[in-house]
């Protein structure tokens, strides 16, 4: 499983500091808990980013072998079974250690990936996610060096690849060149948690011209108008945040969840997954029983990688870890 990496030229790290305010389109839980983050003003009214029709998927990927992340969710829905979503880090420890790990979570049963990209301020992510993006931002890691590392992967996945970016690093390049960036490196799908909504239809215009599914989220404290744009506007799946708050493990699932799954499907028929908090196999299964076309784990799979003593044992720990949401699903 191990993995030579083309080195990539060296490039500014992408740790200036990011947009000030969450999108009302986005994560509006982690601003609603995290003091003296500025919220969208209320008298904003939402509407769909307009953008051109997305270019019919094709069956086989430009550099992969999977389908797009709609297709991926949609015949997992029409076959009754819940989307495995695991999340880790790009660049912690290293991005030799997320290449393989992008591999053995592919061979564990990952039906789509999500790989973070590392930033100097995850506001909307919490301890382990934090601590994680920081250690890789040390050993190096920047966008330029994730995406040449996704090069030389993706040719080898069966299941697509939804890379997550803060809004920073996406604005320094140029939110066209990092979208034909990223669909060059083999990504399917993006999930930006800061996207200004004074951005979010070029943003998902990028993405459209390049293929690309751009994934949205909802939220406990996002209205029901509001949700209802908001999953009109979401490609590929709809991502519904589980709390209030920032991402970590939480020792029990919010009970809300239940009622959440079923208010978003009322507005839409397209795939939901529920993320934040997860970390047990009891979680998973509990999540899936109420009716979640998918579950993403983040934290707890970042920890098996970032608290092991070598990227050896973490591998080892992640393969573990991963297998064990995986059977908890249905």
């Amino acid at each position: 499983m191990a993995v030579t990496l083309k080195a990539a030229s060296p490039t500014p790290s992408s740790s200036s500091s990011p947009v000030a305010q969450l999108p009302v389109t986005t994560r509006a839980s982690a601003a609603a808990a995290m003091p003296g983050r500025s919220r969208a003003p209320a008298a904003v009214r939402i509407r769909a980013p307009a953008a051109p029709a997305p270019a019919p998927a094709k069956p086989v990927a430009a550099g992969g072998r999977c389908l797009p992340v709609s297709q991926t969710m949609s015949r997992l829905k029409a076959k009754g079974k819940t989307a495995f979503i695991p999340y880790i880090t790009a660049g912690d420890p290293d991005l030799a250690t997320t290449a393989e790990a992008l591999q053995l979570l592919d061979a564990c049963g990952a039906d789509v990936i999500e790989l973070g990209v590392p930033f100097s301020d995850p506001y909307a992510d919490g301890p382990v996610i934090q601590a994680s993006s920081a250690r890789a931002l040390a050993g190096g890691a920047t966008p330029e060096r994730v995406l040449a590392m996704l090069r030389e992967v993706t040719p080898e996945l069966s299941c697509p690849v939804v890379l997550f970016s803060y809004f920073n690093p996406i604005v320094r390049r140029g939110p066209g060149h990092f979208a034909a960036a990223v669909k060059e490196a083999g990504v399917h799908g993006l999930l930006v948690p800061d996207l200004p909504y004074a951005d979010a239809c070029i943003m998902r215009s990028e993405a459209t011209k390049n293929n690309l599914e751009l994934a949205l989220l909802t939220a406990p404290t996002t209205p029901a108008e509001r949700m209802k744009v908001i999953t009109e506007a979401s490609q590929g799946f709809v991502y519904l945040v589980s709390v209030s708050g920032v991402t970590g493990p939480r020792e029990n699932v919010n009970p809300r969840v239940e009622s959440l799954i079923k208010e978003v499907k009322q507005v839409t028929d397209k795939s939901v997954a529920v993320g934040f908090g997860i970390s047990k196999p009891e979680h998973v299964k509990q999540i899936a029983e109420w009716g979640a076309d998918g579950v993403i784990i983040g934290s707890a799979m970042v920890k098996q990688l970032g608290e092991a003593a070598s990227p050896k044992e973490g591998l080892k720990r992640l393969e573990k870890f991963a297998r064990s949401m995986k059977n908890a699903l249905p």
